[in-house]
């Protein structure tokens, strides 16, 4: 059983929409929209640290998500205009154009996740899902059914993908678990759950448990590893009826951060 402690504290108070959220050790790294720094926080006491910006020579253009990768010890940063992933070091003293769109790819990056040493990449206006190695080398296109306009993917404990996605044909949105051919598993659907365009963020632990940030109703749901929805894990009391844009879970720590516009918020999560 999952209960979720209820203090709230804030990493961090932002004057934009937080697009990127995620946590590599000790350190809380953000980014949000038109800025062109990643704002870096310590992850115990909250005090800001030194931002990434662009005297480290990172050109981040339009940065739109951000992921961690622990046994790597590197940051993942989407690139939306230049149409890349930039990897950098924990320091910010590596930096690299880690994958970069071909001219005749359609594959346009735009939210990624880390799992181990594999990211999991969706794209913009394209129903797959791309699966790299720690080097860059991709393994896998996955192309998703017709009707799938995926907004955010992460791999599962057993190696097969939770993706997060607007219907087409439904109208609804949904979250479906699929193998590595793309075949749905199992899926739920969410009436409720309006995105206006907007993305609903998920995070999965080691026991297969899914958060979903339910936006437009703002508030975090808990599914099970068979998708099926535990119980609203956190209201919007508790997010200060803040519309929640992203999440990132860190076991170690017990910790999920939900980013929003306006700041990042930490809630402790306890298993009993």
């Amino acid at each position: 059983m999952f209960i979720f402690a209820s203090q709230v504290s804030v990493v961090v108070h932002i004057v934009d929409d937080v697009i990127g959220v995620t946590q590599l050790h000790n350190v809380v790294y953000v980014v949000y929209h038109v800025y062109s720094s990643i704002v870096r926080f310590n992850a115990a006491t909250h005090q800001r640290l030194t931002d990434f910006n662009k005297n480290l020579g990172l050109p981040l253009g339009l940065p739109c998500d951000i992921a961690a990768c622990k046994q790597t010890s590197q940051l993942y940063l989407v690139n939306e205009d230049m149409k890349c992933i930039w990897r950098v070091s924990a320091d910010g003293a590596d930096i690299n154009r880690w994958w970069s769109k071909s001219s005749s790819d359609t594959f346009r990056p735009w939210k990624l996740s880390v799992t181990s040493t594999r990211l999991l990449v969706t794209a913009w206006g394209t129903n797959q899902l791309m699966q790299l190695d720690a080097v860059g080398n991709e393994l896998r296109r996955v192309q998703l059914p017709d009707y799938m306009e995926p907004r955010h993917a992460v791999e599962s404990p057993t190696g097969t993908f939770i993706v997060s996605h607007d219907h087409r044909q439904l109208g609804r949105y949904q979250v479906s678990e699929v193998n590595t051919d793309g075949k749905v598993l199992r899926h739920v659907s969410f009436s409720r759950l309006r995105s206006h365009g907007r993305l609903f963020h998920i995070a999965v632990d080691s026991h297969a448990n899914i958060f979903v940030a339910d936006t437009y109703n703002c508030r975090i749901l808990l599914l099970n590893a068979q998708l099926e929805l535990r119980r609203v894990i956190i209201d919007e009391d508790q997010l200060n009826y803040e519309r929640p844009r992203r999440l990132c879970y860190s076991e170690q720590s017990g910790q999920l951060l939900v980013g929003y516009i306006g700041g990042v918020a930490v809630f402790d999560v306890l298993h009993h």
